[in-house]
């Protein structure tokens, strides 16, 4: 295997730079949902989710990505396919459950990085006007016309993600085999990356994640990791989100009686799997757990540094 051929570069966000490559950055998740597939809804409270916010930054996150609708399979996140209903979460709601956490964070911790993970252009617009400097679009620009023009006259940083379909379609998602799932998300991720080209959106501002679990069944995951090293030919840095996924529990079944472990137990797991991802060129990690995150990263990259 040649391991990661990431190189140094820097990610312009809408008031700061931040240096990619030399060492993996660590972003730390806050889900403001009553509905979390990964933590409950413990955080979905102003005050619990900023004082979780806060634990994260003082473990050692470098970025915090803020999040007030549930994406997870067989949700109505983006509307349903054929637009008959809209999403399960309307912007204002959104909005409501994000701006008090967002405003609570900064207050606190001024200097703190904060992305905001939606793929709403009105909810965004308020989370940069208050402070946020990314946005991390699990659609990858698809689901809201609207969203790359923001982007581009607010000039913050953008993280494209390549999504299969919308959740509710995910459970009846046909297979796919590896390289043909490989050319599906570099295709999707080319097809974001011109969206954004076209609004005016510098390449230094912009990310991508593969998107593991959105829209890829269990063992197609695996297949994506392995070669993943090869969505850096698209020419920007990547960020990955395998904390805690399902694909994860699928594997470790067997030592749970044949029952998906719960995402409670899946983190020794999305250690693995984040350094795999290191290897494979990821520049950043985006996590539930900082503190262990921290760590693994720190591991993977002096590997790669003596390569």
């Amino acid at each position: 295997m040649t391991l990661s051929a990431r190189t140094l570069t820097n990610w312009k966000l809408q008031s700061r730079t931040l240096e990619l490559g030399r060492r993996t950055l660590v972003m730390g998740v806050v889900n403001i949902t009553p509905d979390s597939f990964s933590d409950g809804g413990r955080f979905s409270d102003r005050e619990s989710a900023v004082g979780h916010a806060l634990k994260l930054l003082e473990e050692g996150a470098d970025i915090l990505d803020l999040g007030a609708e549930s994406t997870r399979p067989g949700s109505r996140a983006g509307g349903e396919p054929d637009g008959a209903q809209p999403p399960a979460v309307t912007a204002g709601e959104e909005l409501a459950r994000l701006l008090p956490v967002l405003e609570g964070i900064l207050h606190a911790r001024p200097e703190a990085v904060v992305s905001i993970d939606t793929y709403k252009a009105f909810t965004a617009s308020a989370a940069l006007k208050a402070g946020a400097e990314i946005v991390n679009d699990v659609s990858g620009f698809k689901w809201d016309p609207a969203m790359a023009a923001l982007c581009a006259e607010a000039q913050c940083g953008v993280v494209l993600m390549h999504t299969r379909g919308q959740p509710e379609e995910w459970r009846a998602q046909p297979r796919i085999a590896g390289n043909e799932l490989l050319a599906t998300v570099r295709s999707g991720l080319a097809e974001s990356l011109e969206t954004a080209g076209c609004a005016g959106i510098l390449p230094e501002a912009i990310v991508l994640d593969p998107g593991y679990g959105f829209g890829k069944r269990f063992e197609e995951n695996y297949a994506l990791l392995a070669r993943q090293a090869e969505l850096l030919g698209l020419g920007r840095p990547l960020m990955v989100g395998v904390s805690r996924k399902s694909f994860l529990g699928r594997t470790l079944a067997p030592l749970y009686g044949g029952k998906d472990a719960s995402a409670e137990a899946r983190e020794t797991a999305s250690l693995a799997a984040l350094v795999a991802a290191i290897l494979n060129g990821a520049s950043i990690v985006r996590v539930h757990d900082v503190r262990p995150a921290v760590e693994a990263a720190r591991i993977a990259d002096a590997v790669l540094e003596a390569v």
